[in-house]
């Protein structure tokens, strides 16, 4: 198990970050030189998802910065969920990269003809993009599962996304190639144009999965399936009567538990003690990062029959 708060910890999320920086500065300038040179709106869609992708980048190189800092009187559970509202952020960002593109779509599909040259340049920066999409979001996917980063894992979906819209892209100039050799299938230009509508869907997709799962840590819904897991495990610890009142919140990368047990009210404080330590080192055996406070209650005596 890793200390997400260690200085080690911090260290390598901002590295992986500003990774993420670097990458998405080179992509979108080479996509837009590419996509006005060759008037692939497929190219510049792609274009206009890096440039979000690059501001989202740089909002969770310094949530991680921010969300890394240890709690204080005013954040008494620590600064995790400025993580879950980077994701948040970069939801909103993807939906208005969307906007464009359909609009984008529309008129160039009923409105007016763009030419699209698709040229070796075209399906170069396109190979080139999935090959660093590839290798940032495996960095990134990496270290958000070591570190149970949001933010970070936000970021690698936004690569992985990528990887299958430039996928989409590439079939789409195919298709504009094909109906340069063959004049009987020149309908194919348009593909280009349905290219983009399809990049436009998968970001959507994306979008939404990423905003619920934000929207769900900021309104402290607690993971599915994780209570049960926990009663479970403190209920076959021996000297355990009883557990209730059982809470679960997630702040970044920090998992917050609270509960309540009843135990055998002739033990001593020391006694007692000792089982709470048992209960939470059973609960970080299975929940890394756990923040688990547990408060024991006496167990009711029975009434003495007369």
């Amino acid at each position: 198990m890793y200390d997400v708060n260690s200085e080690a910890a911090i260290r390598e999320k901002k590295l992986v970050a500003l990774g993420s920086i670097i990458a998405a500065i080179g992509l979108t300038l080479i996509k837009i030189t590419v996509g006005l040179i060759t008037g692939s709106l497929g190219i510049l869609a792609e274009a206009a998802h890096s440039a979000l992708d690059l501001v989202a980048a740089v909002v969770t190189y310094f949530a991680v910065r921010i969300a890394g800092k240890p709690a204080d009187a005013e954040h008494l559970y620590g600064h995790g969920k400025v993580e879950n509202v980077s994701a948040l952020f970069e939801t909103l960002l993807l939906l208005t990269t969307c906007v464009w593109i359909i609009h984008e779509a529309y008129v160039r599909l009923f409105e007016k003809i763009v030419p699209v040259d698709a040229s070796v340049w075209a399906f170069l920066v396109m190979a080139v993009s999935i090959i660093v999409d590839i290798s940032r979001s495996r960095a990134l996917y990496r270290t958000a599962k070591k570190y149970k980063s949001q933010a970070l894992e936000a970021d690698a979906l936004h690569f992985r996304t990528d990887i299958w819209s430039s996928c989409v892209v590439i079939f789409g100039l195919l298709c504009v190639k094909a109906g340069d050799w063959l004049p009987q299938y020149a309908f194919m230009h348009k593909a280009d144009t349905i290219a983009a509508i399809g990049v436009s869907l998968i970001v959507v997709y994306v979008s939404i999965e990423l905003g619920v799962r934000s929207l769900r840590a900021l309104l402290d819904t607690a993971p599915k399936g994780m209570v049960e897991k926990i009663i479970k495990i403190v209920e076959a610890i021996p000297g355990v009567e009883n557990i209730h009142r059982v809470r679960v919140r997630e702040s970044g990368s920090r998992t917050f538990i609270d509960a309540h047990i009843l135990v055998d009210g002739e033990q001593t404080l020391e006694q007692v003690h000792q089982l709470t330590d048992t209960i939470e080192k059973a609960i970080h055996n299975v929940i890394a990062n756990g923040d688990v406070t547990v408060h024991p209650e006496p167990k009711p005596k029975k009434a003495k029959k007369l």
